[in-house]
This record gives structure tokens, sequence and C-alpha cells, in this order.
């Protein structure tokens, strides 16, 4: 089975003229054209007790500017809020080569501590990043993403991470995917607020 592209876009040009704070609280699902490129990136081949879905964020800022946040896989926290450090454990040079594997230690209150990562994929050219998660104290198990960006044609950014993990005992693949989900798009609110002008942080 292979993962359709359903996408889940979070819009901050939405509402008022005033461009507001973006806001992971309201969830859209859309049809948005996507580069078919693009797609082919988030084609998760899905098992029997998996789930997987995808998450946009639209960025007012340049595909570089946002990629050289993105492609820091050796600081996941720089955007990620849930992460509270990460080290690189394994790999060659500065750590963001494919290959590299980091230990990633969450915040608490989540049901988990820890997560070891190894980074899949990163194209600079395409602006694609893939990583997996080979371990750690937490439930999802054979989990991994794949983030993409590209120009939406007026200066600003799309970005679409997806992403496909087992289902845990217990769950549902619809309560599995709320969580990762929920998560995913935190960390892509957190992301669009870096590139907000100063006077929209507050």
């Amino acid at each position: 089975m292979t993962c359709p592209l359903q996408l889940h876009r979070f819009n901050p040009a939405n509402g008022p003229k005033r461009p507001p704070e973006p806001a992971p609280a309201r969830r859209l699902a859309t049809r948005l054209s996507v580069p078919e490129a693009v797609a082919r990136q988030h084609a998760h081949a899905v098992g029997p007790n998996q789930c997987c879905s995808v998450v946009i964020q639209e960025i007012a800022a340049p595909a570089g500017a946002v990629w050289a946040v993105v492609r820091r896989f050796d600081r996941p926290q720089e955007y990620k809020q849930f992460v509270k450090s990460c080290d690189v454990v394994g790999g060659e040079g500065d750590g963001i080569s494919v290959g590299a594997v980091r230990e990633v230690r969450v915040v608490s209150g989540l049901p988990a501590a820890s997560s070891t990562e190894r980074l899949e994929i990163l194209d600079e050219e395409r602006h694609v990043m893939s990583f997996s998660v080979v371990g750690g104290d937490h439930r999802l198990r054979n989990y991994r993403s794949v983030t993409t960006l590209h120009g939406d044609g007026g200066g600003g950014t799309v970005v679409i991470e997806s992403y496909v993990v087992d289902v845990p005992a217990g769950n549902t693949k619809e309560e599995t995917c709320v969580f990762v989900d929920t998560i995913v798009s935190c960390n892509l609110h957190s992301l669009a607020q870096i590139f907000l002008p100063t006077q929209q942080h507050s």
C-alpha cells in the first residue's frame, strides 16, 4: 500500500489583511497543487499495522533561508520545541551528512524520554531531508519522515512533512496519526515563527 498525498495545510495568510501568527490549532484538509517531483518524495510504502500522514506549513520566507534551519540535523531544537537536547553520536564530518546518527532527548510530559535517529536523505539542491528512528525510549517504532521545501511562486516557502510509523499496541491508526500530526504541526508552526517579523512574536 502507498500512502496518498492527503495534505493538511496551515495557512497563515487566511483571515484578516494583517497577517496573523501561524497557528496549528486550525487544521484544514485541502487540495494543493504540489510539483510531481515533490509529491513523489512523500509516497511511503505503508504496512498493514502502520499509518501515515502529511502536514503542510506555508512560511513567508525564501526556501533557502528556511532550508538553512531545517537541514541542521544536528540541531533540531532550533525549531522542534519538544526536543530538549541533541548529540550527534555517529557519522562523519559536521554531523549533517547522510548516515549520521543523533541522540535526541525530549522534554518532560511526553510519553518518551529519548530517540535515536539516522539521517537518510539530505538533498541540498532539491531541499529534501529524511530521517528514520532506529532506537530510543518511546513508542514510535519504525518511524520515518520526509521533509521537502519548495517555493510558493511569491517569494515564500511551502514545507511538507510526511511520515510513516507503526501503530503501537493498544492504539488505533487514527489515534496514532492524531498524536504524531500534533507534534509535527507544532514543530512546523515553530519553524514558521522564526521568520515572522519581531513584533508578531509577542
